[in-house]
């Protein structure tokens, strides 16, 4: 279920158990708050994992209609998904880094698609393609600086820039970009960094030297976007800073960056039941109630992608009171001891949002799950429907 909103609230729909209330204006303004930081460089949305669970689509004509003219997916299947949608290349140019083996070539050229390409293998399938197809491929070399994930590594690069440079002379492509990511741009100080950089500026060098001249060089990812601005070059990649969350948590807050967290996650409460104490509570009793109360249940569990790593940790808000999961998190529910407390049943549950109700945000549901708030927002599953807020700012674009 998806439905448009334009109240600016974040009251839970009539009748739903649970919701994604998905704040696009808080996305623009991050969008600007990015924009103020990076000078002449470009902003590129990170899409992929369905806008880190926030909605690929929505999101990106939200981005796409504030003038965002880049957009990243990681596997190609997301990247025709927004073509299909009717974000056309004229609009957005999409990037998509993830292949493998027999991956959609053709198809992406045309769909006007940007191809990362991170070894000889893969020009040796994207070739064909485009000579079968007549459509040159827009490429992005990516470099291996020192992640040691996707990416040529530095005694291969030579001869993959050579190869691109000698398709390109053919006419086959354009080598639109030349690009690497950081391991540790969220660790300042991290030896890595420096490194990665100098094993950057040596990749653009040998690309230059081969002849390439790319439209855009990028690296920095949100953290280094925030804290780097030595790496933002021509384009910068976003994906949780755009979202209102801090990469950095350990250095600033969203607020100390200037940036809101764009989701909030709220349910309904089930039941709410008198118990005595030593009342054993979900699988495993591995709560148990110290003295009589009230249990509230709530309607989500790790099937909706509430971490069961936060069983017994994990923080609420209820009738304006923070509470924590009592015992397991289970598939479809969960238990809050409500210390006697007998609230309505139906009454909002609010698992995180942006704080300014005193509730807890996604980085309270990280830290009692020892993850990352990435994780917290992109687990949130499909059976979640999402309210978007603010939707009618993206008039001009397919709906």
């Amino acid at each position: 279920m998806t439905t448009a909103n334009t109240t600016g609230t974040a009251t839970l729909t009539e009748g739903v158990r649970a919701e994604a209330t998905i704040d696009l204006a808080a996305l623009r303004g991050n969008l600007d708050a990015l924009r103020a930081r990076i000078g002449a460089a470009s902003v590129m949305l990170a899409v992929k994992a369905d806008a880190y669970g926030h909605g690929a689509v929505e999101c990106a004509r939200a981005a796409v209609a504030h003038g965002v003219g880049w957009l990243g997916c990681a596997t190609p299947e997301e990247a025709l998904a927004l073509r299909a949608a009717g974000i056309r290349p004229e609009q957005a140019r999409i990037l998509c880094w993830l292949w493998t083996p027999g991956g959609p070539w053709r198809e992406a050229l045309r769909a006007g698609l940007d191809i990362s390409v991170s070894g000889m293998w893969a020009l040796d399938e994207l070739l064909p393609a485009v000579r079968e197809t007549g459509i040159p491929a827009r490429v992005h070399l990516k470099a291996d600086t020192g992640l040691g994930r996707n990416g040529c590594q530095p005694h291969d690069w030579p001869r993959l820039v050579e190869a691109a440079r000698r398709a390109e002379t053919d006419g086959l492509l354009t080598v639109v970009g030349v690009w690497s990511h950081f391991a540790a741009a969220d660790e300042p100080g991290h030896p890595s960094i420096r490194a990665q950089q100098d094993s950057f500026r040596t990749a653009l060098a040998t690309a230059e030297a081969a002849g390439l001249r790319p439209e855009v060089r990028h690296l920095a990812n949100s953290p280094a976007t925030l804290l780097l601005p030595e790496a933002h070059y021509d384009l910068v990649r976003t994906g949780l800073a755009a979202y209102g969350l801090s990469p950095v948590p350990e250095v600033g807050s969203p607020a100390d960056f200037g940036l809101r967290p764009v989701m909030a996650l709220t349910a309904r409460l089930a039941l709410v039941k008198h118990v005595p104490g030593g009342h054993g509570v979900s699988y495993g009793h591995h709560y148990t109630t110290p003295g009589p109360t009230t249990l509230g249940l709530v309607p989500v569990g790790y099937g909706d992608g509430i971490p069961r790593h936060a069983s017994g940790s994990g923080p609420v808000q209820v009738g304006g009171k923070w509470r924590t999961a009592a015992g397991r998190v289970a598939m479809d529910q969960f238990v809050v001891d409500l210390g006697g407390d007998t609230p309505a049943i139906g009454e909002e549950v609010l698992l995180f949002g942006n704080g300014d109700r005193g509730e807890p945000t996604a980085e309270d549901w990280a830290r009692a799950a020892g993850t990352i708030s990435y994780e917290i927002v992109t687990r949130i599953g499909a059976r979640v429907p999402r309210r978007y807020l603010g939707a009618e700012h993206t008039e001009g674009l397919p709906a």
